[in-house]
């Protein structure tokens, strides 16, 4: 899902005015220019609020609560947000303004929290390819389902991805891979084993030869959060705001699509960093976060699948097409065909939606990964100027 047009309208609304102001600041004296970067302020945590809210009032489909559609949405706020904060912090800035206190301590820690983003992304995005294995199976289930007549061949085909398809999801989240390697994830934008080899009996266990084997994503995402506290005194009005709400909105994301998608070790995720119930700005994300965390919970304490809508829908479907193939004799009572059809034509739509957003999904992904790897750079380059220049850091 691309920027919407009303996303890039008020983006460009936002970085419009961000520019006539810097451009305004020469002319100015010091009482005008901390009054505009006070109502700066206030409109960045303005749009930042305005962007949670909207993921918070999605109810319906395409981009039902953590749906594809509602993660590519999520995206694509994190997106507009990034540039925002960007246009706040650098446009028209010294560099000793950005490298003076409080800043000189809370932009490396914003560095090392994006550094630690890029093995989330590359996970997540490894997830997607897991869900692709799924949706295969899935589709075997549909090619020996979707028939007028339903014999016992048709059936032990589908029992036999049925049983595969239940197994690769309880299995995403467990550690123990099928090698011992502890190397990084493959580069983005290469999709996964496309062997069309339909063995529907071999295990998927999502990451875990990918990843290294002692990576855990609920350990990552606690790393990225520790030591997130919100500035306090003045602070709490100066550029160490508009850090800690970046800081806090990349978390956030990341924590999300991790409670959303397959990703290597997650038990645990359900215990959610602190946010300041005091901000504005903060109390769709802080919503937001606890509707996820409560269902995380109810995850857990059945050991199903992960939070996104399509396989929690899927799940369902595959469990009670599995009853059926279990208890089959032919010829089948027409009314249980019935709903047999009703099943698998619910099954067949997810399985479109799959095909649909997925590969969307991962390339916003990736383009998330490469934007904040450009923010870090476009920082550190600051950060050198001011100390090639010699500017005092306070």
């Amino acid at each position: 899902m691309p920027a919407t047009t009303e996303n890039n309208h008020n983006q460009g609304s936002f970085l419009g005015r961000i520019s006539i102001r810097r451009n305004q600041v020469i002319s100015m004296s010091m009482d005008g220019t901390h009054d505009m970067e006070c109502e700066e302020m206030e409109l960045f945590q303005r749009q930042v609020a305005e962007r949670f809210a909207e993921l918070l009032s999605c109810r319906d489909e395409p981009e039902a609560f953590m749906s594809i559609g509602w993660l590519r949405k999520l995206l694509d706020e994190f997106l507009c947000c990034e540039a925002e904060f960007k246009a706040v912090l650098l446009m028209g800035r010294d560099p000793f303004q950005i490298a003076k206190p409080p800043l000189d301590k809370l932009l490396p820690e914003l560095l090392d929290r994006i550094i630690k983003s890029l093995d989330v992304c590359n996970a997540v995005s490894l997830g997607i390819d897991s869900l692709r294995n799924i949706q295969r199976l899935a589709e075997i289930v549909l090619s020996a389902l979707d028939q007028t007549l339903i014999g016992d061949g048709q059936v032990r085909r589908a029992k036999k991805a049925l049983s595969a398809l239940l197994s690769a999801m309880l299995h995403e989240d467990k550690d123990g891979g099928i090698t011992k390697g502890t190397e990084r994830s493959r580069s983005f934008g290469r999709r996964g084993n496309k062997d069309k080899d339909r063995s529907a009996a071999a295990p998927f266990r999502s990451l875990s030869w990918t990843m290294p084997k002692n990576w855990s994503a609920v350990k990552q995402i606690h790393a990225m959060s520790s030591n997130l506290a919100a500035p306090r005194g003045n602070e709490s009005s100066g550029l160490a705001l508009p850090v800690f709400i970046m800081n806090t909105a990349l978390v956030f994301v990341l924590w999300t699509l991790v409670a959303a998608l397959p990703c290597q070790e997650r038990n645990g995720l359900g215990t959610h960093f602190q946010m300041p119930r005091n901000l504005s700005w903060a109390q769709p994300i802080t919503a937001l976060q606890e509707r996820i965390s409560e269902e995380w919970k109810k995850k857990e304490k059945k050991g199903t699948v992960g939070l996104l809508e399509e396989m929690q829908k899927m799940e369902k479907i595959a469990q009670w097409l599995l009853d059926f193939a279990d208890s089959f004799q032919f010829p089948a009572e027409a009314d249980k065909l019935e709903e047999v059809k009703a099943q698998v034509e619910e099954l067949a739509d997810i399985c479109r939606k799959m095909e649909e957003g997925l590969e969307p999904l991962q390339l916003q992904i990736r383009e998330v990964f490469h934007r904040v790897v450009r923010t870090r750079t476009e920082f550190l380059h600051v950060l050198d100027q001011a100390a090639k220049l010699n500017i005092p850091t306070s």
